[in-house]
C-alpha cells in the first residue's frame, strides 16, 4: 500500500495551501481509493503562514483595528495561543503590499506601525514569545515604524520627532526609548526570514526589492542611504553591526530593525513551520511527496517551501505541482513536474481555474506514476 505526503506551499492568488491538500486527495483516493495520504500544508512566514500554523496548534485568532502602511484604519488579525503564551503575526496583515493599489505603492511614505500596533496587542495580552513572519512588505523603513507603535521615539538632528516611514532614514539620528513599552524586554522574538540580504548595498533592502514596492531608480538611491544611515545610528547607540547580520536587509530592512529594537532571532520561517507540521515523522515510510507552489523559479530555490523540502534532504521521490514553471533544470530537483500553463491558454485562466487544472495535473501524475 503506497502512501503520499501532500506538502504544498499556496497558490498566490487562487489556492490556499490546506485546499491544495484536499483538491489532491480526493483526485488521488477517486482513482487510487487504498493510496494512504498524509496532509500537511506549509508556508514559508509570508502570507499564509498564520492560517497554516492554526491548522497544526489550533489557537485563537485575534482581529483589532490598526494603520495599515499610510496610516489609514485597516483590519488585522493575528494568531494568539494562549495556553503556550505564543502568539503568530505577519506583519503583511498590517503592513502588507496587498494592502495598497498600485497607485499608492511608494515606500518613501510607507510604515510598519501597524505591525507594532499588533506586536503591542499581543503582549498586552500576555503574549510571552512571539513569532513574525514578514513577507510581502510594502515597506523599506527598517522597522522604524514598528519602533514608533512600541513607544521607541526617533528623533532627527533637533531633536523633532519622525514619523518612522522610508523617507526618514535619512533624518535619523538619534533613539529614546524611555517610553518604550515595559513589557517588551521580557518577550521573545523569532521572526521568520528565508534570504540573505544585508541592509545595504547592491544586494541590500533597496537595491533588490524597492522597486517592486513602488520605488524610482532615484528613491531607491535615497532608501539606500537612509539604510546606511541607520546602520550607522544603530551600531553608534547599540554596539550592533546590522550589516554583518545575514537576512537584516529583509522586508525593507524591518529583519534588521527586529534584531536591534526587539533583539529578535532570524530563522528560517520554512524551518519554523515544518517543525510544527512534524514535517520529518509524517513523511516516515512515505513513497511520494506532492509538494507546489503558484510559481517555480530560480527564487524557489532561495528560501521558499519547496527549497525547504529539498533542503530536508528527503528520500522519498517528490512531485512538484505549480501554476507556471520558469525553472529550466526542475526536472534535476523533481522525480515530476506538472504545470498548470501547459494546460490553461493563459495565466489568468490558470489562476481562476486553480481547481480544475491541479485536477488534471494530479490526474495525470497518479495514471502515470501512482498507479499505472
Amino acid at each position: 500500500m503506497k502512501k503520499i505526503v501532500i506538502a504544498p506551499d499556496k497558490f498566490k492568488g487562487s489556492l490556499s495551501a490546506m485546499e491544495f491538500c484536499a483538491i489532491v486527495e480526493q483526485t488521488i483516493l477517486a482513482i487510487c481509493p487504498d493510496v494512504i495520504i498524509e496532509k500537511c500544508p506549509l508556508a514559508d512566514g509570508g502570507d499564509g503562514t498564520i492560517d497554516v500554523l492554526r491548522y497544526y496548534i489550533g489557537g485563537d485568532r485575534v482581529e483589532l483595528q490598526v494603520n495599515d502602511p499610510l496610516f489609514r484604519p485597516v483590519n488585522a488579525n493575528y494568531l494568539l495561543s494562549s495556553d503556550t503564551k505564543t502568539a503568530y503575526i505577519e506583519m503583511s496583515s498590517a503592513s502588507g503590499i496587498r494592502l495598497l493599489s498600485h497607485d499608492e505603492l511608494n515606500p518613501m511614505h510607507t510604515s510598519t506601525y501597524g505591525t507594532g500596533e499588533l506586536i503591542k496587542d499581543a503582549i498586552e495580552r500576555g503574549a510571552k514569545h512571539i513569532f513574525i513572519g514578514i513577507g510581502g512588505s510594502s515597506t523599506n523603513d527598517a522597522g522604524m515604524g514598528m519602533a514608533r507603535a512600541l513607544g521607541y521615539k526617533l528623533l532627527d538632528g533637533e531633536g523633532k520627532e519622525l514619523a518612522g516611514i522610508g523617507a526618514d532614514l535619512l533624518k535619523l539620528r538619534y533613539i529614546d526609548p524611555s517610553e518604550v513599552l515595559p513589557n517588551l524586554k521580557n518577550v521573545c522574538f523569532e521572526v521568520a526570514c528565508d534570504v540573505d540580504n544585508p541592509v545595504y548595498g547592491s544586494d541590500g533592502a533597496a537595491f533588490v526589492y524597492s522597486k517592486q514596492k513602488g520605488a524610482s531608480d532615484s528613491m531607491i538611491k535615497q532608501l539606500d542611504d537612509g539604510l546606511r544611515n541607520f546602520d550607522a545610528v544603530i551600531n553608534r547607540l547599540y554596539h550592533i553591526s546590522l550589516h554583518n547580520i545575514p537576512g537584516s536587509g529583509a522586508a525593507g530592512g524591518l529583519g534588521g530593525g527586529c534584531i536591534a529594537f526587539l533583539n529578535a532571532r532570524l530563522s528560517s520561517g520554512i524551518r519554523l513551520v515544518m517543525k510544527e507540521a512534524n514535517f520529518q515523522a509524517k513523511i516516515q515510510n512515505a513513497d511520494w511527496i506532492i509538494t507546489g507552489e503558484g510559481s517555480l523559479d530560480v527564487q524557489t530555490l532561495a528560501g521558499k517551501v519547496v527549497k525547504g523540502i529539498l533542503n530536508a534532504q528527503v528520500a522519498q521521490k517528490l512531485a512538484v505541482f505549480c501554476g507556471s514553471n520558469r525553472l529550466q533544470d526542475a526536472t534535476t530537483y523533481f522525480d515530476y513536474v506538472g504545470e498548470l500553463m501547459q494546460l490553461s491558454p493563459n495565466q489568468k485562466e490558470a489562476i481562476a481555474n486553480a481547481e480544475l487544472y491541479l485536477k488534471k495535473i494530479t490526474e495525470d501524475f497518479v495514471r502515470t506514476h501512482l498507479c499505472p
